[in-house]
Order: C-alpha cells, then structure tokens, then sequence
C-alpha cells in the first residue's frame, strides 16, 4: 500500500469514531453543576486542612501527636527558618533540587526538610499530615504564578 493510500484507509476507519465523539461531546466527568452549597462544603473541608497544615508548621505538638508524626527532633519548626511559609516557592516544584541531588515535588522537600534539618521522621507521600501541610503551604502562597522548574 503506498502511503497516501494507508493515509486514507485509517482516516476513513477513524472518521466514525471522530463523528461520534463530536456528537456526543465531552466526557462525562463532571456533568452535574456544583452547587454553592457543595462549593462551600469543599472550602470548608479545604481550610480544615489548611488550620491542621498551619498548626504542623509552626510546631504545635498536639496536633503532630494526634496526626502521629514526628516533624522535629531538634525542637525547630518549619515556620522557624521559613516565616509565612517564606522561601518555600511551592509554585516552583517539581524542579531538580541540589541539595537533594535529585528531581523532587514539593512532598520531597517537605520531607527533606523534615528529617535532615529537623531531624524527624519522614512522613508518607499521602498521609494527611503530608497533605495538611501541603495545603497550608500553597494556601499561603494563594496568588503566586505557577513557575514548575524555576530555581
């Protein structure tokens, strides 16, 4: 078959697929309208982990026994050599990051953070402690461009 001709052989055994997806229209994700109220209940559920993401970094000791994490050993919080969440550019990540010697996500930092300057205990990727604090610290840079890569 010369080229031109497989060319029109797999537009034409595409082209069913392509008119149905057009008529059909977008997946179905999403179908149903949020309502304000389910808007509402997803900022709420959002800020909950924000207020517990904002009590870890500051070092509230109650809140890391209850969430059963260890994020100092040394008696240093987060917010100590990062005020306001200052210096953390979460917008940044994933980027190579030399102190890691490696390409990391902001999760990699955090816990980089946690157990070399801090000496605690790494925490799981998808631990609410983990997401808690990745919610506080994005949270707190609300307003700030995306910039993945920047150093």
């Amino acid at each position: 078959m010369t080229a031109s001709i497989t060319c029109r052989f797999i537009l034409f055994r595409a082209a069913p697929a392509v008119a149905l997806a057009v008529l059909v229209g977008p997946a179905g994700a999403h179908k149903d309208p949020v309502t304000p109220q389910l808007l509402n209940s997803y900022q709420q559920v959002f800020m909950e982990q924000v207020r517990k993401g904002d009590l870890l970094f500051h070092g509230d000791a109650a809140t890391e026994e209850a969430m059963g994490v260890v994020l100092s050993k040394t008696g240093m919080a987060c917010a100590m050599c990062h005020p306001m969440t200052a210096d953390t550019h979460p917008a940044t990540f994933p980027k190579y990051q030399a102190q890691m010697a490696k390409f990391a996500t902001l999760r990699d930092m955090i816990n980089w953070c946690i157990e070399k300057p801090n000496q605690g205990e790494k925490i799981a990727d998808d631990s609410d402690a983990m997401k808690a604090l990745e919610a506080y610290i994005y949270w707190s840079q609300s307003g700030s461009v995306l910039n993945p890569g920047k150093f």
